[in-house]
């Protein structure tokens, strides 16, 4: 297996905005009109990263904080800090060691991964990387249904084989967004990058649609998954299923009913639908519907440590990061995602600190009302 070389980190990169900035300089059009931009005119981007900014934290003083840390119980599992990589795909257009130095950095921090279905990099090879790491979190696959059942449980068995602990369904993108920026700048996928995984992939079926059918909806969208699917998912695997993408409290309720082992409270980064609400105005409306104890994570906007803290008090047990962590990778392959996790858990720890929290129980309290 390729190992990545040693990338210094430039001195004046000492946040993720800063990695954000300087990762503008190493990516070309193509690639930053891809990861960084969303959909339609990028309202619900922006107010991702508002929601956060705009809620202000209440200090205690005075407090024992000896024996503080920020470890979580997740699926079962303790985690060393609540911070995840989210899926994100064909990393490779953002460095050369793709996945494989996200896989690296996140098991050297103890982050939990989520790997794209649509990753540049075999996710057989990703596993053999993160899983190598000693201190590494949670590895969970995330899984498009494909058109093809028998493709789509395939992945799922090589997902299961090569070390996966769960599977992350996304399921707010029966299609994809209206994505702009993508469109001015002719986004094409360079030449060497692929989405791997699904390269075996059989074609779908032609169709030829009549008179008064839609493209989208009598073509692309025959087979959009539904509740049923999701049935069917839990018959084919032993792996949890958490959904990724449920926004709306009933769907929660139906997602917990349907058996699925966790919830994810994304928009997809702003990439879907815009005008959508912030995650963060989500949150609490979905950790009400269901309930106390039941896995809940999210992701939208986070940036800094106080970010994280603020997800943990509206009741998340943990976050996803996505554009930091490929900014991170672009800068300076493994070692700028692993810069990346390192800053957030240390602001963390500081904005706990600060607030009297010694541990992520207390966080409820930190919200200023």
């Amino acid at each position: 297996m390729h190992v990545p070389a040693v990338e210094p980190i430039p001195p004046e990169l000492v946040t993720l905005d800063d990695h954000e900035r300087h990762a503008r300089e190493k990516l070309d059009d193509n690639a930053w009109a891809y990861f960084a931009g969303g959909a339609g005119d990028e309202i619900t981007a922006r107010a991702n990263r508002s929601a956060w900014d705009a809620m202000p934290l209440q200090t205690r003083v005075l407090r024992d904080l000896r024996g503080g840390h920020t470890r979580v119980r997740l699926l079962g599992r303790t985690l060393a800090h609540p911070i995840l990589l989210a899926p994100v795909a064909f990393q490779r257009m953002a460095h050369r060691d793709g996945e494989i130095a996200s896989a690296i950095a996140a098991g050297m921090q103890g982050a939990g991964m989520v790997l794209s279905s649509q990753a540049s990099v075999s996710l057989e090879h990703v596993a053999q990387a993160y899983l190598g790491e000693p201190s590494h979190g949670p590895l969970w696959f995330q899984l498009y249904f494909q058109h093809d059942r028998a493709f789509t449980l395939e992945l799922v068995q090589r997902a299961e084989q090569a070390g996966y602990e769960a599977l992350v369904i996304t399921v707010d993108a029966p299609c994809s967004g209206a994505r702009d920026r993508e469109r001015r700048a002719a986004f094409t996928l360079p030449p060497g990058i692929s989405a791997v995984n699904l390269s075996t992939m059989p074609p779908p079926a032609t169709i030829t649609l009549g008179p008064g059918q839609s493209r989208m909806f009598d073509g692309l969208l025959r087979h959009a998954p539904t509740w049923e699917d999701i049935e069917w998912l839990r018959g084919q695997t032993r792996l949890p299923l958490l959904l990724k993408g449920v926004t709306h409290p009933q769907d929660a309720l139906l997602a917990k009913e349907s058996g699925a082992a966790g919830l994810i409270v994304s928009n997809h980064g702003g990439r879907t639908l815009d005008t959508m609400p912030a995650t963060a105005a989500l949150l609490p409306a979905i950790r009400n519907a269901v309930g106390a104890g039941y896995p809940l994570l999210v992701d939208g906007g986070i940036r800094r440590g106080t970010d994280v803290l603020k997800a943990v008090a509206l009741g998340a047990d943990a976050v996803l990061i996505g554009r930091p962590y490929v900014f991170g990778l672009a800068n300076a392959g493994a070692m700028g995602v692993s810069h990346v996790l390192r800053l957030l858990r240390d602001e963390l720890e500081i904005a706990m600190a600060l607030c009297g929290c010694r541990t992520l129980d207390g966080a409820g309290e930190t919200i200023a009302t």
